[in-house]
């Protein structure tokens, strides 16, 4: 075992060996001190870049807001143009119901029409048969006569 004052001067040789090379030593400072702010400008940066990626996720998330009214606003326009194309169908409902209507009506006024020409060929045969009775009594008329003034002359 090395005593005491053997140890002593072997501390003393190596502070004199670490003393005449301080650069080794502010090396390794100076390296620690490099990394440190290294280390601190990253994590600056790593902040600045969460602090943006939380902004970019708020405006994200508005956007989505804005989408999702738009949305709600497109679909209210399809609700109520769903509201007017019920209307334009009852409407038509409407109109077909009074074509249907005036259907009926056309064919009632058919049937009259019909009656009325039936009517007036039942007339106009009765007018034929009084006309030709009429015919033939002016004809027994006028040949009696005639007869008569034959005779008489």
């Amino acid at each position: 075992m090395l005593a005491q004052e053997d140890i002593e001067q072997i501390e003393k040789l190596v502070e004199n060996i670490i003393a005449r090379q301080p650069e080794k030593l502010n090396a390794n400072v100076r390296y620690e001190l490099d990394l440190r702010e290294r280390t601190v400008r990253v994590e600056e940066e790593l902040k600045h870049q969460r602090d943006l990626m939380i902004q970019g996720f708020d405006a994200m998330e508005k956007r989505f807001e804005q989408v999702e009214k738009r949305f709600e606003q497109v679909e209210r326009r399809f609700e109520q143009i769903d509201k007017r194309f019920e209307q334009v169908e009852k409407r038509f409902e409407q109109i077909d119901k009074r074509f249907e209507q005036v259907d009926k009506r056309f064919e009632q006024v058919d049937k009259r029409f019909e009656e009325m020409r039936k009517d007036m060929n039942t007339g106009f045969i009765e007018m034929n048969r009084r006309l030709d009775r009429f015919m033939y009594w002016t004809l027994g008329l006028v040949v009696s006569a005639t007869m008569v003034i034959i005779n008489l002359n």
